[in-house]
């Protein structure tokens, strides 16, 4: 509807059809119309008053696809015709179906997501990084871009040695298979063992720069514990990532690339880029861009994570040649980014739209979480856990589904939740993940949206129907709000698009769910004068609800 709006200002304004789309508002209350258009960027231009500007375009404004038109003080209100709202929106969605607000953008953006350590499992704050990373690729994707999924595994360092020593002082040989533990939880259980023994013996600290030289080195018997313990963080990795429908297109390994990392360091050290210092580290002063000084290379010549960044974003672009590289990571690393592409800006590399896009930390309501401490909330555990509480509430209310019916519903359940959870919040903001609030049926859960879809679904098969745009002869307030924010779902897509905010869409898909069960609730549809509408208008708000879902890489449930 924005686009008629837009068709009808373009006669008397001499504004781009951009410049038009940013300005029109949809006004706070119902009496304010359906849109609103300001006139305020017109006054130094058009040498008038603001409210001068609004009277004269709302004069001028004729046409059938409005109620009326009219000025309120600085602003142009339009209230759609109710009936041009349903052919024009309904008929869109209908005929436009999976494809109803897609744009054709066409540009390759890379994304690297979640770059886990091979020394634990992934927790609960690896799974904010995972969801968030899948729903803005399923958005860019949905604007036209081609979206490339690549990850990079930190498989070595001191934290991986500490594991890796842990294992040789108190594993005894065992093994995940031996010990029926998931392979990259037995690693990580070591992890923790390595913080236990360090407050009895702290010489352990050493031992491990010990073996990250030996490694780094090359020594056999180190390599050959490291490749073993590496397979069984990697191999754990993998299940939980097809538990969560997750692909990459090429995944990189630290342990592969730090080296030239080095080399680029030592080139740009050459060069006066860099500098050496007293005790032999290398480092790159930026306190002139009010980023301070920062270690590239330690002094005893061993590498950091800048070290293999620096080395991964020129391999990135190799590869692939993006025309935009994104980097998803918590806040904690806003720094280090920072310092990354300032160094690259100084290497004059010719990288492309290098990015980095943060989130907010996960917490318990205990706390924050520590690894080394072992209070950490695995996204394993957590995922099992929402089964459980999702199975227990299908037992409830669906007690006549078969065995497998109700674990494969409780295991969509689970998904829907915890991403829901995490996209309906601003990925700036922290979170305090709540499992049991997060399953609930009603309020602004997954479980909320995917019952009113399946509620959706279940009225359109009891009605038997081909669902078809008709005559159209009369819409109530309730019908007209519900097609009205039908008409928005491009637009907000091409929002949450632009910032990169999946919470737009989750925000959208609860507002659209609560109308759509107050119009269910309250009007008749099947046997009602106005069947016909009131089934596509259940449909249209099936396919949309469905693709937001969807965007937020959400699985819907046709039966719940």
């Amino acid at each position: 509807m924005k686009e008629l709006i837009i068709s009808e200002l373009k006669k008397n304004l001499d504004l781009s059809e951009e410049q038009l789309s940013n300005l029109i508002e949809v006004p706070p209350t119902k009496d304010l119309g359906d849109y609103a258009f300001p006139c305020f960027p017109l006054a130094k231009t058009l040498k008038k008053s603001p409210n001068e500007i609004a009277l004269d375009l709302a004069k001028k404004i004729k046409s059938d696809h409005f109620e009326r038109v009219e000025a309120r003080g600085p602003y142009v209100n339009f209230f759609i015709d109710r009936k041009t709202l349903a052919k024009e929106t309904l008929g869109k969605i209908l005929k436009e179906k999976q494809n109803y607000g897609r744009k054709k953008i066409n540009k390759k953006v890379l994304i690297e997501f979640p770059s886990p350590n091979t020394n634990k499992p992934l927790h609960i704050g690896h799974g904010r990084n995972i969801i968030l990373s899948q729903a803005i690729s399923n958005i860019m994707e949905y604007q036209g871009n081609k979206v490339i999924k690549v990850n990079l595994n930190n498989d070595r360092g001191i934290h991986i040695c500490k594991s890796m020593l842990a294992y040789k002082k108190f594993g005894k040989n065992s093994t995940p298979q031996k010990s029926k533990i998931k392979s990259d939880h037995f690693v990580g259980d070591f992890y923790v063992k390595f913080a236990e023994e360090l407050k009895k013996d702290p010489e352990l600290e050493k031992e491990a720069q010990e073996y990250l030289k030996k490694w780094e080195n090359n020594d056999k018997e180190i390599v050959s514990l490291w490749k073993k313990m590496n397979f069984w963080a990697l191999s754990g990795f993998k299940q939980t990532y097809k538990k969560l429908n997750l692909k990459f297109k090429k995944e990189y390994l630290e342990s592969e690339i730090y080296e030239k990392g080095r080399e680029i360091i030592l080139e740009g050290l050459k060069k006066g880029v860099f500098q050496k210092k007293q005790d032999g580290s290398i480092s790159v002063n930026l306190e002139k861009d009010g980023l301070g000084e920062k270690i590239l290379l330690r002094a005893d010549g061993t590498s950091i994570y800048i070290t293999q960044d620096l080395a991964l974003a020129f391999q990135k672009q190799k590869d692939f040649s993006p025309d935009e590289s994104i980097v998803v990571t918590a806040q904690e690393q806003n720094h280090h980014f920072k310092v990354l592409f300032k160094v690259l800006e100084l290497l004059n590399s010719k990288l492309k739209n290098q990015k980095h896009y943060s989130y907010g930390m996960v917490n318990l309501e205990s706390g924050r979480m520590k690894s080394r401490e072992g209070t950490v909330v695995d996204l394993d555990e957590i995922i099992k856990e929402l089964e459980d509480l999702s199975l227990a509430e299908i037992e409830k209310r669906f007690s006549k589904l078969s065995k497998k019916e109700k674990k494969e519903r409780a295991e969509a359940i689970a998904l829907s939740a915890l991403k829901y959870y995490f996209l309906r919040i601003d990925h700036t903001k922290d979170i305090t993940f709540k499992p049991e609030e997060s399953i609930s049926f009603e309020g602004n859960t997954g479980s909320y949206l995917l019952y009113t879809y399946a509620r959706a679904q279940s009225v359109l098969k009891k009605s038997g129907k081909k669902i078809e745009l008709k005559n159209i002869s009369f819409l109530n307030e309730i019908e007209k709000s519900i097609i009205l924010q039908l008409s928005l779902f491009p637009e907000v897509v091409e929002e949450a698009y632009l910032s990169l905010s999946p919470n737009i869409i989750s925000n959208y898909a609860y507002s659209i769910s609560q109308k759509f069960n107050e119009f269910y609730h309250s009007i008749q549809v099947i046997g009602s004068e106005n069947e016909n509408l009131r089934l596509v208008m259940v449909k249209a708000f099936a396919i949309v609800l469905k693709q937001s879902l969807l965007l937020l890489d959400i699985k819907v449930l046709e039966k719940m």
